[in-house]
């Protein structure tokens, strides 16, 4: 069967850009715009606001979730944007909530090579980012080897933005062995459960059938850099939880005992990691109060991570 007529400029910049690592100007400007239309602003979050006179996402919404200029988005729905990097074709991704096969489909259309699909991949599909959008608590998805994927803005401001470290401290279980800065978020008393809870976690990933390289690497990693790490290993204790209560030490607000959901994907890679309070306590006092802090209390990930990259 053939495509209609004025899908053949598009269908022949797709294949250039397949074969050549070209950009196809008119088929990812085609393709952001369609699906900035597609969304409303509550799949990802945001209020209705007025009534809008054209149907989607605004430009400067879109560019917003990216995390990109209002103008380097619309000059790509334009067809002058210069070629985005990866790295922000990935912002894209996540920003337009795209599912993987489109995710693959944006990054042939900005000339690159799609993402392997192993194990893990650092895109949170679109169900994920849904309930995230719409959480009014600390939330953020994590993989099952601590590394951090996506916050909310409350979360943030209860652990400060950890998505922007590189290599092996992406993992917040790596920097909690081998990073002291890595603890300040928790009473000292609470450091040798939390440990341990650490340790019983990644046994548990690890233990799983079929190669894992990217745990193995983080394993032969903290073996090698921290004796705790080691010695907590050696206990061979196997545990994935699901619910826990926590103790924050946040550096404005104060101690909090917070409760922590953890809701699993359906590829058990990723999780969705919820922190409340219980109504009416000191601890829900001080959770109100992190929307008006944000992150002001925190190092960025860039300084704090330094040579870890």
């Amino acid at each position: 069967m053939t495509g209609a007529a004025g899908d053949r400029p598009s269908l022949d910049g797709l294949a250039r850009a397949f074969h050549t690592g070209a950009m196809d100007r008119d088929g990812l400007a085609d393709f952001l715009r369609r699906r900035r239309t597609a969304l409303q602003p509550g799949d990802v979050g945001l209020p209705a606001g007025r009534r809008r006179r054209t149907a989607g996402l605004r430009r400067e919404e879109v560019a917003a979730l990216a995390s990109m200029s209002t103008d380097f988005y619309t000059r790509l729905e334009q067809r002058r944007g210069a070629r985005p990097s990866e790295q922000t074709a990935a912002a894209l991704a996540r920003g337009l909530r795209l599912t993987e096969d489109e995710r693959d489909h944006l990054f042939r259309l900005t000339g690159h090579t799609p993402p392997p699909r192993g194990r893990r991949t650092d895109h949170v599909g679109p169900a994920l980012m849904r309930v995230l959008d719409r959480l009014d608590t600390p939330a953020q998805v994590t993989s099952d080897l601590g590394m951090t994927l996506r916050q909310n803005p409350l979360a943030e401001a209860l652990l400060g933005v950890q998505t922007g470290y590189r290599g092996l401290a992406r993992s917040m279980i790596y920097r909690w062995f081998t990073d002291p800065a890595g603890r300040s978020h928790y009473p000292p008393e609470d450091h040798p459960l939390q440990s341990r809870s650490y340790a019983a976690h990644l046994r548990a990933v690890h233990g799983r059938s079929g190669e894992d390289d990217e745990a193995d690497a983080l394993v032969a990693a903290l073996l090698d850099a921290s004796p705790e790490f080691a010695g907590l290993w050696a206990r061979h204790e196997v545990a994935v939880r699901a619910d826990t209560t926590k103790r924050i030490a946040h550096p404005v607000v104060g101690l909090m005992t917070l409760d922590c959901q953890i809701l699993t994907s359906q590829n058990h890679t990723e999780q969705l990691v919820v922190f409340t309070a219980s109504p009416g306590t000191e601890s829900a006092e001080r959770l109100a109060l992190l929307a008006v802090v944000g992150t002001q209390a925190f190092p960025s990930a860039s300084d704090a991570s330094g040579s870890a990259a």
